[in-house]
């Protein structure tokens, strides 16, 4: 599958970013243009049944990972520098670099729930995507999300209306995955988070992975808490 794949700036280091669940390429509106300043290529993808990518209600969290990999093949060159993705688009990042399908310098997670349980019935999950999707209008954010921005609330009420919902509940309907964060790689999570609790953290630091917490922040951290959100990532943001 050929995803969607926004490419700006024009640095030496190249860049990929990986949006969450529901999200779309846009959901990078803040931090795209700060890493293109601190010289970075930038390639936003938008991940199978988001945005402007194609739909599959047959996916599997292998399959998107390896569409990742296979999409943005031409833009990358011979070095991948970084790749960071949010919850849903963490998991497929560690899924590719479990496999080798991505081997980027640095991988960072934020808030990203490493473990699925699967076995999800799937005209239930679809259901419930679908009544997300229905409530993530501008107005409708706005209300439950106080820490949006305007604009934020505009790019997450587009992105819904291109969320396929049986797309994204596919690979919940098989088998339960887990994967382990590289040693060196970084996590940024809420604290508290419901994706990364305590006992989560310090296990991914006893491995060696790097655990820095945003106190207070929303599952999506740079959107209440852009500045800490950076701050917290100083090998990213020069």
């Amino acid at each position: 599958m050929k995803l969607h794949v926004e490419v700006q700036g024009r640095g030496k280091r190249t860049a990929v970013l990986l949006h969450g669940m529901t999200g779309s390429h846009e959901s990078w509106w803040r931090v795209v243009p700060l890493l293109v300043e601190s010289g970075y290529r930038v390639l936003a993808v938008d991940l199978p049944g988001h945005g402007l990518s194609p739909r599959d209600d047959t996916m599997t969290v292998d399959r998107a990972a390896r569409s990742i990999s296979e999409s943005i093949a031409d833009d990358c060159g011979s070095v991948l520098n970084l790749v960071m993705g949010h919850s849903y688009g963490g998991l497929l990042l560690a899924a590719a670099v479990d496999t080798a399908l991505l081997t980027p310098e640095l991988s960072v997670y934020i808030d990203t729930p490493f473990t699925t349980r699967g076995g999800w019935d799937r005209a239930e999950l679809t259901a419930e995507y679908e009544q997300d999707k229905r409530a993530r209008t501008y107005d409708g954010l706005r209300a439950s999300r106080p820490f949006y921005s305007d604009q934020d609330c505009v790019v997450e009420a587009r992105a819904a209306e291109h969320f396929d919902p049986a797309t994204a509940a596919a690979p919940a309907t098989g088998a339960g995955v887990s994967f382990e964060p590289d040693p060196g790689s970084i996590i940024v999570r809420a604290k508290p988070s419901s994706y990364v609790d305590d006992e989560t953290a310090a296990r991914h630091r006893s491995r060696g992975v790097i655990v820095r917490d945003v106190p207070g922040a929303a599952h999506s951290v740079w959107y209440s808490h852009f500045d800490q959100f950076v701050a917290a990532l100083p090998e990213v943001f020069q």
